[in-house]
């Protein structure tokens, strides 16, 4: 039976994962923070009982009080606490660096240090994203070297995937179906009696390759529909039509269950101006690293490069919208203010990982604007931003909505024009009505949007 358990990394999957083990009859839960700059804050706030995570994000403030009144849960900077743990959850960020390769560093350095200090018979569970291969072949071996132990035999190892959405964090940990798989048959049913504890839905038991495989292909896939999206959402740009009403259109075939195999059922995604976040952005990469790593046959998924890149591009196919609007008022893009709204990459959040908006900036300074970033719930950022919506507005000569955030969609278009001292405003998540826009005397764009 378990009873403590420790979950290294108090981030957007450690937190409502070691919260919800927490409010088990029975459990203790140890968080594992490194007290750095950035984040070692979260180490003071959730041993207060307050959440660290910013925006809408239902139940997870209740959990964290909750759970530390009771004396069930706070969170350590030193990982000898694995000492006494009877499952260990690593929960550290797994990013690619410039060159589209894994960067180990954080999960290398904690595989280690819970190597170090784990007692026999523990299980570990891998959580955090990796590309196939990646437990067997560089987490095992540290786990082993440091401890002096045999995976499989004198402990327990499994790789068991996060499916979190920030806005859903506590809803898809409990209610999604949950992969788990294992170095051994052991390892595999350990780590499934452990988030029985906790997942309400399916669990499903495989092997360690496998689970890893279909993280990232979960999530590739939804970078190569969103790339579709981004595409037809180009050539409607092109062809003067509205990709949004395209995609309606498409989207109206009925789901016909009765025939599987012949189902005229679509599911065409939104275009947008870019894709952010800690999964879509890198996963495709992990996919193809661990292919390229440990395949057996040389293989270029060229599908899926080609739709990363395509992703990625679309912060500067935005700009490009930009560029045009403002020649229509005899304005060059050079030296024109430029506000971004939305500092996160996704709506009523505070999370920046990978945001589309970073590339923004980049791209208008690269091109001689001088773009100023905007978010209400964004609290820190590594480019200077605003939480003044009035300052990043004011003598603007165009506006980008980047992020959706619910602040945004109550801006009063008429009253927006009188700020600016161009009137564009460049709609990248289809949150503006074009009529409306026009009516109150703006220059229009739209990700998607044929003139």
């Amino acid at each position: 039976m378990v009873k403590k358990v420790v979950v290294i990394g108090m981030g957007y999957v450690g937190i409502p994962v070691a919260t919800l083990f927490a409010n088990v009859k029975g459990f203790t839960v140890v968080g594992v923070q490194r007290r750095s700059k950035r984040s070692g804050w979260k180490i003071d706030w959730l041993n207060e009982g307050k959440n660290p995570i910013g925006g809408d994000e239902p139940g997870l403030s209740g959990l964290i009080a909750r759970v530390v009144k009771k004396g069930t849960f706070r969170v350590v900077e030193d990982v000898s606490t694995c000492k006494d743990a009877d499952a260990i959850l690593i929960d550290v960020q797994t990013p690619v660096d410039e060159n589209r390769l894994p960067n180990h560093e954080s999960l290398e350095e904690v595989s280690t240090d819970a190597g170090k200090h784990m007692r026999r018979g523990a299980l570990v569970v891998v959580e955090s994203t990796v590309a196939p291969g990646t437990t067997d072949n560089v987490v095992k071996p540290l786990l082993e070297k440091a401890s002096g132990m045999k995976a499989g035999k004198d402990f327990f190892l499994a790789f068991c995937y996060e499916r979190v959405m920030v806005g859903r964090l506590i809803r898809n940990i409990v209610e999604l179906p949950r992969v788990v798989g294992g170095i051994n048959q052991e390892s595999t049913e350990r780590a499934t009696e452990l988030y029985g504890h906790i997942v309400k839905a399916k669990l499903c038991p495989t092997d360690i390759l496998t689970a890893e495989v279909a993280k990232v292909v979960e999530n590739t896939y939804r970078d190569v529909n969103i790339a579709f999206a981004n595409e037809v959402g180009l050539i409607c740009e092109s062809l003067g039509v509205d990709a949004y009403k395209v995609r309606e259109l498409v989207n109206m075939l009925p789901n016909d269950p009765a025939n599987p195999a012949s189902n005229p059922i679509r599911n065409m995604h939104y275009p947008g101006g870019g894709v952010g976040g800690h999964c879509l952005p890198k996963d495709p990469w992990l996919l193809k690293y661990g292919l390229d790593k440990y395949g057996r046959f040389k293989f270029f998924p060229k599908v899926i490069v080609s739709s990363r890149e395509l992703n990625d591009s679309m912060p500067k196919h935005v700009v490009d919208l930009v560029e045009d609007a403002l020649a229509e008022h005899g304005k060059k893009l050079k030296g024109a203010k430029v506000a971004i709204l939305g500092v996160a990459f996704i709506e009523n959040s505070d999370d920046t990982r990978n945001t589309p908006s970073a590339t923004l900036f980049a791209e208008l300074k690269k091109r001689g604007a001088k773009p100023v970033l905007h978010d209400p719930v964004v609290r820190s950022f590594d480019l200077p931003f605003t939480n003044d919506l009035d300052k990043a507005l004011t003598d603007a000569d165009a506006v980008i909505l980047s992020t959706k955030h619910k602040e945004y969609l109550k801006l009063d278009l008429t009253k927006l024009k009188k700020k600016l001292a161009t009137p564009v405003l460049i709609d990248g998540r289809n949150a503006f009505a074009e009529d409306a826009a026009i009516k109150a005397g703006l220059t229009y764009r739209g990700v998607g949007k044929g003139k």
